[in-house]
């Protein structure tokens, strides 16, 4: 893995986040907040970049490449959209993480350290942009499970279908 160090709130960052399809909602004083938060992280194809069961405070944006979720060595999903979040789950329950993550091919990533209360300004600086991140997770996680119920369904009819048989 590559990392940079914490990125600089400038205007050209401002605006390569606002390209991030989630982060378009986000203020500019959000946006500024983020970035010091953030790191830029590239891997490797193979290269393991979350592993089940480990506890750190990151969430991930994938800039580009592809990334493969699983667990318990079961395939779950690749991702490969721009602006696609991963890592959220540990950061929302607080549990360790419940999948790995994989890079499938070259990743770039924006690495957010979630934990790095000095890097508020304020507390309600930090409130404000913690809600706007469970706001955007909580979008994320409906999405996954509406997906996750359509899965349900179609396994609850082949299972029917072969006891049937």
């Amino acid at each position: 893995m590559i990392e940079s160090k914490f990125l600089k709130d400038n205007i050209q960052n401002i605006q390569r986040l606002l390209a991030i399809q989630p982060l378009r909602h986000f203020e500019t004083k959000n946006l500024r907040q983020l970035l010091r938060l953030s790191k830029i992280r590239e891997y490797n194809q193979g290269e393991m970049i979350i592993r089940e069961g480990d506890h750190d405070p990151y969430i991930y944006f994938l800039l580009s490449g592809k990334v493969k979720v699983e667990k318990k060595g079961v395939d779950i999903v690749i991702l490969e959209k721009p602006g696609e979040l991963f890592g959220e789950m540990r950061i929302l329950d607080g549990l360790d993480r419940s999948a790995s993550v994989h890079a499938e091919t070259r990743v770039v990533s924006l690495a957010v350290e979630t934990t790095a209360t000095d890097r508020y300004s304020t507390e309600d600086e930090r409130a404000e942009f913690l809600l706007l991140l469970y706001r955007m997770f909580a979008e994320y996680v409906t999405m996954r499970l509406r997906l996750t119920n359509e899965e349900l369904v179609k396994s609850k009819r082949l299972v029917q279908q072969l006891m049937d048989e």
